[in-house]
């Protein structure tokens, strides 16, 4: 790695530190699903997924070793359980992959764009290629297994049109317009990745050491199981189809492959980034009703969230980031 004189940005070691706790998540994840993966072609994915997060790694700690920044601890193999019995089915794994790359291209593409320094812009540009290489090889497996539920499709309009009047925003009361293709969109993908974070909380119920987690995660799933239902009655009103759910995809096992902190980040992972793409699709959204519906949810994940921190916080799970000077403290010793 090229040695660089300029000093990281703020944003820029946060990028690196959020990187670090989700890939040494990654790593444990996909040791633990190369266990138990029968399938080949799924398999040789998790490969090439658990080579990247290990690259990752390795890379983050050279950009804070030489700024002298701590490395941070993330997840370690005491998280993890590579031996315990198979928790999900080999489609369950293709469907959290698609997911989380998906979710990784959002992420890097975050961090290119809040990144100064050439190396680190480097960094993150090669990451997103290497993401987007195994999204395309993850959903060609996905149709090639018949396991890729097609989001709606419509029949093209007669010509272009421009919105003449404000009852394009109803939505309480009079007739509701039809939902527009950006409007359906986010709701697809919003839907697809709640339907992951719901079958990952039916798992993780199941296998959750403390009592406290427990009743925590089965109170985010009926959370996530509520969200859902709520998208499919909006499609349904408009005769369009549904992602399909994943939860009947998880085993009966009850020994746990993960350790408490590693579920509870997992849990407030799929919470802080649903209340992202929530926000996001409240942005383009033009019906009133759809954006009730958005901030009513996330609100209700918002206090999911604190709760979480808080519970986190509690049991010494919950690692801080890198902070600025606390200059009052300074300014009073001196």
């Amino acid at each position: 790695m090229e040695t660089n004189n300029i000093r990281l940005t703020a944003p820029e070691i946060a990028s690196l530190w959020t990187q670090y706790m989700f890939d040494t998540m990654s790593i444990l994840f996909s040791q633990y699903a190369l266990e138990h993966i029968d399938d080949k072609d799924i398999h040789a994915l998790y490969v090439t997924a658990l080579e990247l997060s290990i690259n990752h790694v390795q890379q983050i700690k050279d950009f804070l070793t030489q700024e002298n920044y701590p490395i941070p601890q993330g997840f370690t193999e005491q998280d993890v359980n590579k031996k315990a019995p198979r928790l999900f089915q080999d489609p369950f794994y293709i469907y959290y992959l698609y997911v989380m790359t998906l979710q990784g291209m959002t992420g890097y593409s975050l961090s290119v764009s809040t990144s100064i320094r050439s190396d680190i812009r480097k960094y993150y540009i090669a990451c997103n290629k290497e993401t987007m290489m195994l999204f395309d090889k993850t959903i060609d497996a996905m149709l090639k297994k018949g396991l890729y539920s097609r989001p709606p499709v419509i029949d093209p309009p007669d010509s272009v049109d421009f919105i003449k009047h404000q009852s394009f925003l109803t939505g309480w009361l009079g007739e509701r317009r039809p939902l527009t293709v950006l409007e359906i969109g986010d709701i697809t993908f919003n839907m697809i990745k709640m339907n992951l974070h719901a079958a990952l909380k039916v798992g993780f119920i199941q296998v959750a050491k403390s009592e406290e987690v427990r009743q925590l995660i089965m109170r985010g799933h009926k959370i996530a199981n509520k969200h859902i239902e709520t998208f499919e009655s909006i499609f349904r009103e408009e005769n369009l189809n549904s992602p399909i759910s994943w939860q009947s995809l998880v085993t009966n096992s009850t020994l746990t492959p993960f350790s408490d902190k590693y579920l509870m980040y997992q849990v407030q992972l799929s919470t802080q980034l649903s209340i992202a793409f929530y926000g996001t699709a409240f942005s383009v959204n033009a019906r009133r009703d759809l954006s009730a519906q958005y901030v009513l949810f996330i609100s209700e994940l918002a206090k999911f969230a604190e709760d979480g921190a808080n519970l986190m916080i509690k049991n010494g799970w919950l690692e801080e980031p890198p902070k600025a000077s606390d200059r009052k403290s300074l300014n009073k010793k001196t």
